[in-house]
């Protein structure tokens, strides 16, 4: 392992999918943070669900011990305990002036070799980089949801990536048991550029009366073949998840097509 100490800041559900996925695959040394001690505490429970249950439902995860593997994990508020590790996978909100005060924060306070891998949905990687001194050291895994059960993610290099960065990401996800899709650096990059239009014009047919939810998603599953429907799959990800993507999605192409419907930002009651 060319990473021996990882920290994964932003424990909501990715960041909680992840570190499973990390325990799965025997990582120790691990950090989890988040500003919240909630979230935190919400995200042990998240980690000890998937270490019970999802090998039943995987039988190629290791079957592990989930007490003693959440021995591994340290829960933590304080950013300044990650200095000594040799990656961050970042997962906090699609806000890019968020993420510009952490990253700017992280690049104080790690070493001078720190990976910084950027599990963004949307933000470009050289964009993200730029925050940082080590342009060169920063490059995006885009895990899909529920981490530790998707085999394949998006590796995206920023302009300034080096080869070593990327060597080390290709090697760190086939220790994770997974393949990658290696593309552009282009906001939303290939999934969430075509899945979030899935997902913004089934709310605008909502929005117009044209069917119910469960309609639309039943489309999608039955007809299409799809696993799940645009709509249960914004639910998955999580409403203001989706309308922060989309903006960022808006203003990055300035195309009307990206416009975010107005159900994802006051849903009606249900």
């Amino acid at each position: 392992m060319d990473w021996q100490e990882i920290a994964v800041v932003g424990a909501g559900t990715m960041g909680a999918g992840i570190t499973a996925d990390l325990l799965f695959h025997g990582y120790k040394n691990i950090w989890l943070i988040d500003i919240s001690l909630s979230q935190l505490e919400r995200a042990r429970k998240d980690i000890e669900h998937a270490l019970r249950f999802y090998p039943l439902i995987a039988p190629n995860l290791a079957k592990v011990d989930a007490n003693e593997a959440l021995q591994q994990v340290s829960f933590t508020t304080q950013l300044n305990k990650i200095h000594r590790c040799d990656a961050v996978i970042e997962n906090i909100t699609e806000k890019v002036t968020v993420k510009q005060d952490l990253y700017q924060k992280m690049d104080e306070i790690c070493k001078p070799d720190t990976c910084f891998i950027a599990n963004t949905s949307c933000i470009s990687i050289t964009a993200i980089a730029a925050f940082t001194s080590r342009m060169d050291q920063v490059i995006g895994i885009h895990f899909m949801n529920p981490a530790a059960l998707k085999s394949t993610v998006e590796l995206i290099a920023g302009v300034h990536t080096n080869q070593d960065t990327i060597q080390k990401a290709e090697r760190f996800l086939s220790e994770l048991g997974k393949s990658f899709v290696s593309v552009g650096d282009f906001p939303g990059f290939v999934s969430n550029r075509i899945s979030h239009l899935f997902m913004n014009e089934a709310a605008f047919a909502v929005q117009d009366r044209l069917a119910e939810p469960a309609q639309i998603d039943k489309i999608f599953r039955e007809c299409f073949g799809h696993k799940l429907g645009p709509l249960e799959t914004a639910d998955l990800i999580g409403l203001d998840v989706v309308a922060d993507s989309l903006d960022i999605l808006f203003e990055s192409y300035h195309d009307s097509k990206y416009r975010c419907c107005l159900l994802y930002t006051s849903p009606s009651p249900r």
